[in-house]
């Protein structure tokens, strides 16, 4: 590994190389694409050891999607595996229990678990090595233990404090011991589940003894054919040219448009280069706030999308926002959609350069606190994604898929890779990614400088901007001035990151970066 002078968050090399919200997780990359593996089984590496180190991020029991970029490729692939309402979704039945939203701690916010489905579907078409091997740092860590970070003590303390019984605690560590910072963890129930995967595949996982799990954990709601035929899909790219590149996500049930149609509309208002400009901020603030409000009417089950998927990102569309914004001030929009997250964002690059960038999530933190009893994890919450009003694109309904914040990105010029980008954060993940992305491609920042720039993001209140405290006063009176309410944070905020990058030059160079707001972040390169 070849460290740039200065920082443990950065690392350089003309070889593999992993960024990950987890060191151990970016460490699990590298060791299964030295032992012959590919981009592909270094990211199913990683993302499994993710499950098991950091449940509040991740785990067997969320969704998974990726873009992959294969050397000589005009465009990435692009595998949706996320997972779909059960049989016995019923938006009337919680309308009538007096619910106005699907409560994050129901049954019905669980939906079929994408993420095995996900695993098998990346490494049967992309990659080298059988999934046991893939899954061999996973298991290690889960059966020998790991160490506790602070932020994985905090969420199970919060898991114990507001929504845990004995078995969701038990589904993470033994029953009676306190997981406080520093402690070590074994999972054996984790371990004996992808056990399993590893010899059995992920028919092993929905058909067998987990698949029962989810079931009972669900009351029923989701079946056991809905689980067994839980399907993940490789769809047609979302792409957009801006800042003399390609910008590629996913497509709905995906938010990631939300990321480049930002990023263009911000070149177009022609924004000053410097980032501590007031109105570089300004415009780019400007330009999230155009798209955001219609989060919650497009982003639907790609069988429901009331806007085709290129028609999101077509210029012609875009250009009609452009009109809009103002340069003195703040324009009027409608309020937008805030969802949560709790989510880890990864990136692997092979020598060969086949790229990866991959997300996956349990939506709230450690999901919504309902263990796959025996099978040793946490489902997910994401059907709290969808809505409960009669009619709407995003209605809960059995087999549809709910709205998905998850937004990775990858980035292309004529083909050739130039960037793998993503982080965490809910709706907060297309403000912090057209920020970073900015500071890279139009401001010419390093990742370095771009990981450490203060961030801004904005939550239900369209015109209230929470700014990090490093955020200048000359700033901050200048963006209140135009109309801007401004609300500084502390220092750097965790849940603004850890955003994951990998910067690929003319030579062939890789720059690995990762974030120093979160402390277990680990980038690795060689």
């Amino acid at each position: 590994m070849t460290a740039l002078p200065g920082s443990n968050l950065l690392a350089s090399g003309y070889g593999d190389a992993a960024v990950a919200p987890h060191r151990l997780s970016a460490l699990a990359a590298l060791e299964i694409m030295a032992s012959g593996g590919n981009a592909v089984d270094g990211a199913v590496a990683a993302n499994a050891v993710q499950g098991v180190v950091a449940p509040e991020t991740c785990g067997v029991g969320g969704d998974l999607f990726a873009l992959v970029h294969s050397p000589g490729e005009e465009m990435p692939a692009v595998l949706n595996a996320s997972g779909r309402a059960g049989r016995g979704a019923d938006a009337r039945a919680l309308r009538a229990a007096g619910y106005a939203a699907v409560p994050f701690n129901h049954p019905q916010a669980v939906t079929v678990p994408g993420c095995v489905e996900g695993w098998s579907e990346l490494t049967r078409r992309f990659g080298r090595l059988q999934l046991a091997r893939v899954l061999e740092p996973a298991i290690r860590h889960a059966t020998e233990g790991f160490v506790v970070s602070d932020e994985l003590a905090g969420s199970l303390e919060g898991l114990r404090e507001t929504r845990a019984g004995p078995t969701a605690e038990a589904a993470l560590f033994p029953v009676g011991i306190t997981a406080r910072p520093g402690d070590r963890i074994i999972r054996p129930e984790l371990a004996a589940t992808l056990e399993t995967i590893a010899s059995g595949g992920r028919d092993a996982f929905y058909r067998g003894k987990a698949g029962r799990a989810i079931v009972k954990a669900t009351g029923g709601r989701i079946t056991m054919d809905d689980v067994a035929g839980t399907k993940s899909d490789w769809v047609r790219p979302l792409g957009l040219d801006v800042f003399g590149m390609t910008g590629w996500t996913v497509p709905p049930n995906s938010q990631g448009y939300l990321t480049l149609a930002t990023a263009w509309l911000f070149e177009r208002l022609e924004p000053p280069t410097d980032p501590d400009d007031p109105d570089y901020l300004h415009l780019l603030i400007e330009a999230y706030r155009s798209v955001a409000w219609e989060l919650g009417d497009l982003v639907t089950d790609p069988d429901h999308v009331p806007l085709a998927p290129d028609e999101l990102l077509s210029p012609d569309r875009l250009a009609g926002r452009l009109e809009g914004i103002k340069r003195a001030s703040v324009a009027t929009w409608p309020p937008s959609t805030a969802p949560p997250g709790g989510t880890a964002y990864l990136c692997v690059l092979d020598g060969a350069g086949m790229g990866v960038s991959l997300i996956q999530s349990n939506y709230t933190g450690l999901g919504g606190g309902i263990a796959a009893v025996g099978a040793g994890f946490l489902l997910h919450n994401r059907g709290a994604g969808f809505n409960l009003r009669p009619g709407h694109p995003n209605e809960l309904a059995p087999g549809k898929r709910p709205l998905h914040t998850l937004s990775p990105t990858l980035w292309t010029q004529h083909g050739r890779l130039e960037m793998l980008l993503g982080t965490r954060g809910g709706s907060y993940q297309p403000q912090l990614l057209s920020q970073v992305a900015a500071h890279l491609l139009h401001g010419r920042l390093s990742p370095e400088e771009a990981q450490a720039r203060p961030r801004w993001v904005i939550d239900h209140d369209p015109e209230r901007v929470r700014v990090e405290a490093a955020v200048g006063e000359r700033t901050r009176r200048v963006l209140a001035k135009k109309g801007h309410l401004i609300e500084p944070a502390e220092e750097r905020q965790p849940g603004w990151g850890p955003v994951s990058m990998i910067r690929v030059d003319e030579s062939g160079l890789r720059i690995a970066a990762a974030d120093p707001r979160v402390a277990t972040t680990g980038v690795a390169v060689r």
